[in-house]
């Protein structure tokens, strides 16, 4: 039997940032027998067909045909491949006192700031290379593989109340530390520098890139009987994860089985790869196109899908039970989460929620509900942003976690495996 919980962090350690998951995912995808499509190739496809289609390097479309989607419509399960973060600015370095050279970064979503102070820290993302003509550069993926930086805290002894709130400046006090160089010539330019040597190219020929700083601990198992997993990046990894599963386990029933991971939605997903592009539309529709289905097909079988948009859920904290609504408050290991909205920032409805509960219940799998404490804001996700470009039922739902958007997150290992089961029943439905 699979153990999904080391799968899990497998997946994890090798995807640091959004251009590595889709890296991770284009290579299990390629093990399991898809092929990759390209957006602007023509599409042949039959009953049965395997495939992917990346998007900007950072969001990925895979699927298997099924039948006729008229007949049967489509089985989406949508997730994000993106975290909070740190993104490397261009002219990055910057000399200091002493030879110390730091990075200059600009925060990436909403990340927890201090949970990032005194850890080791690394990079990762993708450089664009020179390639065989001005608008076709190569793009490459690079990771540094050891801990490199640090954002040092400042002593409490300049800062008696540090423990009693510590307002944090994003431009001054969360600055990395690269190193110390006894050259200051050496500095304008060493990130490139350090990009060209390690994909062995020439410094001339690194055109830009798009890194983010990551955590180097990779995730673990913690709890008395092994009952969390902590990592970063939880959020939404762990749902991409348990679709791909799912996807790779499922039969299928005849439906065309669709798993969407977009690319910022940590930043609104106004984006070519977010959930606010038509391009799980386009992808839809290309589908049905390839099939031999006509415009007239595709309303068809989008009226007969469903979507689930798995991002995770906030689970009960048991030193903050306030900030929770009294009633509809998930536990972690409780199973997975129904998430509702009044104001529409999810995608649920009585419908929809009666869907993803029967579907649970066919897995044997329990199910549980989050609903906003009403005295507290919430956030949004895909769902409500990917029904305004189409008409899908679906419900968005997740895994319960703690501390979300830390730069280290927790999770119960027996969500997961919950959550596997139900996507592998929701692909076979």
């Amino acid at each position: 039997m699979t153990d999904h919980i080391a799968d899990l962090k497998a997946f994890l350690d090798a995807s640091p940032v959004n251009f590595l998951a889709v890296d991770e995912l284009r290579r299990r995808l390629d093990a399991a027998g898809f092929s990759e499509l390209r957006a602007a190739d023509a599409w042949t496809l039959r009953p049965g067909h395997k495939r992917y289609v990346c998007v900007n390097g950072s969001a990925l479309m895979a699927f298997v045909v099924g039948d006729a989607p008229a007949a049967a419509g489509f089985r989406i399960i949508a997730a994000h491949s993106d975290s909070p973060c740190f993104r490397v600015k261009p002219r990055c370095e910057m000399l200091t006192e002493g030879g110390v050279v730091r990075l200059n970064t600009e925060v990436y979503g909403g990340p927890i700031l201090y949970t990032w102070f005194d850890r080791p820290l690394s990079l990762a993302g993708r450089a664009v290379l020179r390639g065989a003509d001005a608008l076709h550069p190569e793009c490459r993926t690079v990771r540094f593989d050891k801990p490199m930086l640090v954002i040092p805290h400042l002593a409490i002894h300049f800062n008696r109340a540090v423990n009693e709130g510590n307002p944090l400046s994003r431009q001054k006090d969360m600055l990395p530390v690269l190193g110390c160089v006894d050259d200051p010539a050496r500095v304008p330019g060493m990130l490139r520098h350090m990009v060209a040597a390690k994909l062995d190219v020439d410094p001339y020929d690194v055109l830009d890139y798009d890194l983010s700083l990551y955590t180097v601990e990779g995730a673990s198992v913690v709890g008395l009987n092994g009952e969390y997993i902590t990592s970063g990046r939880l959020d939404d990894l762990s749902m991409v994860h348990a679709a791909l599963t799912a996807l790779l386990a499922s039969e299928g029933s005849g439906a065309t089985r669709v798993m969407a991971i977009f690319d910022n939605e940590e930043t609104g997903s106004g984006t070519k790869q977010g959930a606010a592009s038509p391009v799980l539309d386009h992808t839809l529709r290309r589908i049905c196109a390839a099939l031999g289905g006509s415009d007239e097909d595709y309303y068809r079988a989008v009226a007969d899908s469903f979507m689930v948009s798995a991002d995770n859920a906030h689970g009960f904290h048991p030193n903050y039970a306030e900030k929770y609504d009294p009633v509809n408050h998930p536990i972690l290991g409780g199973g997975p989460v129904i998430k509702i909205n009044a104001n529409c920032k999810y995608m649920t409805d009585a419908d929809s929620a009666a869907v993803f509960a029967a579907v649970c219940d066919d897995a044997d799998v329990p199910v549980q509900y989050f609903v906003n404490h009403s005295d507290v804001a919430g956030g949004s996700t895909l769902g409500n942003i990917l029904t305004s470009q189409i008409p899908l039922r679906g419900v968005d739902m997740g895994a319960a976690v703690w501390a979300m958007h830390s730069a280290r997150e927790t999770a119960s290992t027996l969500d997961h495996k919950l959550t596997i089961r139900a996507f592998t029943r929701f692909y076979d439905c």
